[in-house]
């Protein structure tokens, strides 16, 4: 069977399967099993990964804009460079996206929900607009990337590299940073209001001054001493 010319996968098992370069789109791969598949720069727009299997696939490059990944499995999964603009990964407990390798991605407005990014390597991606609400970025590599205006209301950031992330006007409300390392991290107009910053790593004056508001935010006795009370308004 040439599964190319096959439109619908839906429960198929492809463990490993050969599917580089291919035209996809609008493929349907709903609770498919395509584990270990290589997917590499395949036009898999719009395509339906609906409960589908993709742990450790290699979508390397891949045209995923529009996708849906809801409640799909995509740990340690590879998506370097991958485009995912506005594909959907929300509903009930979230795509497990766990130690994913998501480098270099474009991933413009896409919908983050819940979504299990723990130890996820983000380093350099594109999240502007994105939606991470209650997201676990828990010790993410998210060095140079850009959340701006993205919402990361209520995300777990604990331990995660913000070294050099721009988080212009982005939503951080009740989001729990302790530990992370927020070094040279772009804050201006970020909103930090009851976001747990203790522990945090080098954090400085400068950054906090230029932030929307850290009103009822959690600061730890070293950083706190950075502030005047001006800042800490609503």
């Amino acid at each position: 069977m040439n599964i190319i010319e096959r439109k619908n996968y839906r429960g198929v098992n492809l463990p490993g399967a050969h599917l580089e370069k291919k035209n996809l789109i609008w493929a349907n791969f709903q609770e498919a099993n395509l584990q270990e598949a290589y997917l590499i720069k395949a036009n898999l727009t719009q395509a339906d990964f609906q409960g589908a299997n993709l742990y450790r696939a290699d979508l390397r490059g891949a045209d995923l804009r529009g996708a849906n990944f809801q409640e799909a499995n995509l740990q340690d999964a590879n998506m370097q460079g991958a485009d995912l603009s506005n594909s959907y990964l929300l509903e009930g407990v979230g795509t497990n996206l766990q130690g994913a390798n998501l480098q270099g991605a474009n991933l413009q407005g896409v919908n983050f929900t819940r979504a299990n990014l723990k130890g996820a390597n983000l380093q350099g991606a594109n999240l502007q607009l994105s939606n991470l609400h209650l997201a676990n970025l828990q010790g993410a590599n998210l060095q140079g990337t850009n959340f701006q205006g993205a919402s990361l209301y209520g995300a777990d950031l604990r331990g995660a590299d913000l070294q050099a992330a721009d988080l212009y006007v982005a939503d951080l409300q009740k989001s729990d940073l302790q530990e992370a390392n927020l070094q040279e991290a772009n804050l201006h107009e970020a909103n930090l209001q009851g976001a747990n910053l203790n522990k945090v790593k080098n954090l400085s004056f400068d950054q906090l001054s230029k932030v929307k508001t850290l009103h009822n935010a959690k600061l730890d006795e070293e950083n706190f001493t950075l502030l005047d009370e001006q800042y800490i308004t609503a």
